[in-house]
Order: C-alpha cells, then structure tokens, then sequence
C-alpha cells in the first residue's frame, strides 16, 4: 500500500494497520552498492596487506626516544579517610567519621534486635548506610533518618519487609530511651546511649521525648511502663513528617547506592573456606587443646566459625566493606580467628598460601 505523506499519516496508518511503512518503501539506496575504497599498492582486493608468505609478523616500531614501558602490576587504589565528604566538606576529623559510623551501626544493630530481623539484614543495612556516607556528609543528612531508611530498604531487599510505622516506632523509642539513660547518668547522649545518636540541629531536636516523661529502660524488649510515653503519634503533623523524609531518604539511598541491592556479605565465604580448610586437614592446633583431641575437625570447626562471624561483624561498624570485596573479608577473618584459637596451617605453609589471598590483604592499616 502507499500512504500520501500528506497531512503527516503515516505515523496514524502505521498505528491503526500495526505494520511499520519502512518495510514497503522501495529499497532503491539500500540496493545500490557502496563506493569501494582505493586499495594500497600491493594489496589485495578488498583487504589489507598482507605479509609474504613464511615472513615472521611485523612488530610495532618501538616509541621514540627509548625502549617500550614494561607493564607494571595493577596496584589497587588506597581508601583515603580525609577525602571523604565529612571531612573535606564539614570539616569533621577522621577520627570522628568513624566514631559516628561505629555508633550509628551499633545503633542499627539494636533496631534489628527490636524488629527481629535476620543477621543478613541487619548487615545490609549497614552497608548501605556506609555506602550513603561515602557519597554524602553527616552534617548534609540526620544520620538517624538515613539510618532509619537504610534498615527499611534493607528488610525489603533481603525479603523481611516490616511496615513504615513500625520500624519508626521502634528506632524512636531506642534513640529516646537511650537519651533518657544518658541524662539519668548524668553523661551526654553522644557518650552514654545505645548507638550513640547525637540530634542534629534542625533534625534530631523533633525526636526528643516530650518534657516530664521518663522512658523506662528496664521493660522486655523496650515495651510496656513508662515507654509508650516515648511513641509517636501516627497521626501528628511530627510522624507524618519524619514518615515522609524517611520515604524520601530511601529513594536518596537508592539513587547514591546506583540500585545495587546484591550485597554479599563474608558470612557465606567465610563458612565455606573455614569447612574446606578442616576438610583437607590444612589447619592444626598449635597447642593440643586440653581435651587431648588434637584431631577433633567438628570442633575446630566450630570455634573458628564463632569468632570468625564476631570479626565479620565487627568489621561491618568500619569502613572494610567499602574498601575490599567479601571474599577478601572473609579470609581475614578466617586468619584472625585462626589466630585467635590458636590454629595454624599444616607443613609450615604461610597463610596467604592456605588462603589463596594476597599478603597485603592480611596485613591493612
């Protein structure tokens, strides 16, 4: 068929008969062949020259004014404290960044004791509130919104989800608890509460319990007494806000964090390398064990998985996760849990052999 180009109808008869007016358009330019380009003296049609016969390959002519580089070994670029955006913008010394990350991750530590989340969430959510930091300052977001969103976008991503007001409720009541504690003691709140949470001007003043109520510390997993004192109102202009700016910080998360939501975490390979150790008997104790079972795998076993996970999860209330990949975690945990109880690798091996890593992954400032 043949569409007049008229009044623009192609467009309206390519919609209404579903068929693109492309595929009926004479293919006259199409059919025509390309110019041919003019060939070099000696070479054959339609290619390059080509060597003679039997003739070793041309080598590229050396650079001028000396021999060619000799590749050098890529060295992985250092992470550097003082150029994060706290310090450089703000001021913040290294020393406090990483206090106010250490505090913040114990902090959500907590919530995900209160909200009963697993391990793996807990762990997200503070990659993500790493991740957050090293592209945005303290002093830019309240870190106790953002640590709020980061534990909500985490149960979402590893298939816990808990509802808005329920997560804002329960990080509320332990910031407030935690202060009141503080104040009881005398102490400031940045020193003596759970996850350390300073308000920030502007942010964590509207989250201070009300004037003349005493949360109590002593009830089972923070309800009951005085501790609903310290809720907020569902239904107040303040949670409708904070509920709001949350929302908001969790697309921020998502946009800083470019979408990446697969986190791995060193749990996984730090089992893995710990059993494939004792099943190929690369590891004894330095010292027979005082049960005289010098060979009991089972129990290295486990006494190496135990203090390997503390170290791994200690390690997330750093900067680590920012600057090597699970795996390479996973193995210095291993090292220092091997350490730690005393396990050595068989044969006089070095332990960058028996862990298949680099010496300089075991061995950071």
């Amino acid at each position: 068929f043949f569409v007049p180009p008229q009044h623009n109808t192609c467009v309206s008869a390519e919609r209404t008969l579903g068929r693109s007016s492309v595929y009926h358009r004479p293919l006259t330019i199409m059919s025509q062949p390309h110019p041919a380009r003019p060939s070099p003296p000696g070479a054959p049609p339609g290619g390059r020259p080509r060597p003679p016969s039997g003739a070793p390959p041309a080598k590229p002519p050396p650079p001028p004014g000396g021999a060619p580089p000799v590749p050098q070994a890529r060295v992985p670029r250092a992470f550097d404290e003082s150029k994060l955006p706290s310090v450089v913008q703000d001021g913040i010394t290294p020393a406090e960044e990483r206090q106010k990350r250490r505090r913040t991750c114990r902090f959500l530590e907590e919530c995900g004791r209160l909200l009963k989340l697993p391990r793996v969430a807990v762990a997200t959510s503070m990659v993500f509130f790493h991740r957050f930091y090293a592209k945005h300052s303290f002093a830019e977001h309240d870190r106790f919104e953002v640590a709020v969103a980061c534990l909500l976008l985490a149960a979402k991503t590893e298939e816990s989800p808990k509802k808005l007001t329920v997560v804002i409720q329960e990080c509320h009541r332990l910031k407030n608890r935690a202060a009141a504690q503080a104040r009881s003691a005398g102490k400031s709140p940045s020193v003596g509460s759970v996850g350390g949470l300073t308000p920030s001007p502007g942010h964590g003043e509207r989250l201070t319990p009300p004037p003349g109520s005493t949360p109590s510390s002593g009830s089972k997993g923070g309800r009951g007494g005085d501790d609903r004192e310290s809720l907020l109102d569902s239904k107040s202009e303040e949670f409708i806000k904070l509920k709001e700016r949350i929302l908001l910080l969790e697309r921020v998360i998502l946009h800083t964090i470019g979408f990446e939501l697969d986190i791995q975490h060193p749990y996984k390979f730090l089992v893995e390398q710990i059993k494939k150790l004792n099943h190929s008997r690369s590891l004894e104790y330095a010292v027979a064990p005082p049960d005289g079972a010098p060979g009991n795998t089972a129990k290295m076993t486990q006494e190496l998985v135990q203090y390997g996970m503390n170290y791994a999860n200690d390690s997330l209330h750093t900067t680590l996760c920012l600057q090597f990949p699970a795996r390479t975690v996973a193995s210095a945990c291993t090292y220092l849990a091997c350490r730690m109880c005393k396990v050595r690798p068989v044969g006089g091996q070095e332990w960058p052999e028996v862990l298949h890593v680099e010496p300089h992954a075991l061995a950071c400032e």
